[in-house]
């Protein structure tokens, strides 16, 4: 009899269930995964092929240069610094550091896909709450908080809506939920929004909260996996425990370090993706798209029933994007060509309509 894996992964969702499937010919552009549409800044692409020269050595297990800068930058003691391969990473670690089989994890729904993901391995019962005009329904969230939540995983600005929460609601929310329930707050696109909240002033505040950050968005390191967060002593001690071993690579710690040397130009990049995205946002609602505001470098369409076709029709045209079957659409703000491309597409799809 060969080796049967557990029961509760067979309720564990893929990642991404159909990822896209590029074009045979022509150009195809990635609009599904929000990523950077830019490589990496010149000063961080000059210590990356640096750094590439020692890739033959291990990193150190906790990249302690970086901690170091990231608390200094923060604020924050050194000890309430962790790191992980991508924020994604340090979620791996919250679940088995905290989470029991039998536990619930409170998440709202439609959000980050990894939420049910990390909740089921850990055998932990994901309770997704619907949202509420896009918006995580924090009055809802906090209702279904029972003595047996064990933590509650917050995405704001969310994913996939990109929408932010209220400050005053979201103060209310943590002051409402027991200090006994671990609040993860994802902060991945924190850089491209004007109104979020900001995690570590409320990990300040509250001694449950755990702040999430990442290079993968705004930094545009996502191929190099560098994420990173902050929280209590207690927690953040358990969090390295459960970590990998040299789970950051050194050359994206190399990178990580040179991008935050570089923040002037990363301001620049930063605003110059969010003037795209309200552009190709205004252009989309002229042309009879749903589209709300975005937080992010993403827009979000709510088509629906349409979702499927629209979504089959931009992959055709060599548009990648993330179809959420019969919900929506997210659309990565891309570069210059392929936003162009997105509003020819659409404006013909919504023209026949």
């Amino acid at each position: 009899m060969t080796p049967v894996p557990r029961a509760a992964l067979d309720e564990v969702p893929l990642y991404v269930p159909k990822p896209p499937v590029a074009r045979a010919e022509g150009v195809s552009h990635r609009l599904f995964l929000n990523e950077n549409p830019y490589a990496p800044l010149p000063s961080v692409l000059a210590e990356i092929s640096r750094a590439a020269l020692t890739a033959h050595h291990y990193p150190e297990i906790v990249p302690g240069e970086l901690v170091a800068a990231l608390a200094a930058r923060l604020g924050v003691p050194e000890s309430d610094v962790v790191t992980g391969p991508g924020s994604v990473g340090i979620y791996q670690q919250v679940a088995q550091a905290i989470l029991e089989p039998g536990d619930e994890v409170v998440y709202a729904w439609p959000s980050f896909e990894a939420f049910p993901i990390v909740a089921r391995i850990a055998g932990a019962r994901p309770v997704p709450v619907p949202l509420r005009d896009g918006v995580h329904d924090l009055a809802a969230i906090a209702d279904r908080v029972t003595p047996r939540t064990r933590a509650v995983f917050l995405c704001d600005p969310n994913n996939p809506t990109g929408t932010s929460v209220d400050a005053d609601g979201l103060s209310a929310f943590l002051s409402a939920v027991p200090e006994s329930v671990l609040v993860v707050l994802d902060e991945a696109y924190r850089e491209y929004s004007t109104s979020a909240v900001d995690g570590v002033e409320l990990y300040r505040e509250y001694p449950n909260v755990v702040a999430l950050r990442t290079f993968s968005k705004a930094y545009g390191l996502a191929g190099l996996r560098v994420g990173y967060g902050v929280a209590r002593p207690a927690i953040s001690a358990a969090l390295r425990k459960c970590a990998v071993p040299c789970g950051v690579g050194g050359i994206g710690v190399r990178a990580a370090l040179a991008s935050l040397a570089a923040e002037p130009e990363l301001s620049e990049r930063v605003a110059t993706l969010k003037a795209d995205r309200d552009a190709l946002r205004a252009a989309l609602v002229e042309r009879g798209v749903p589209v709300p505001p975005s937080d992010t470098n993403f827009l979000w369409l709510p088509l629906e029933s349409r979702a499927d076709e629209v979504a089959a029709v931009l992959e055709r045209a060599g548009l990648l994007t993330r179809l959420y079957p019969g919900v929506g659409i997210r659309l990565t703000v891309g570069t210059a060509e392929a936003n162009a491309a997105v509003v020819g597409v659409l404006e013909t799809v919504f023209a026949a309509a």
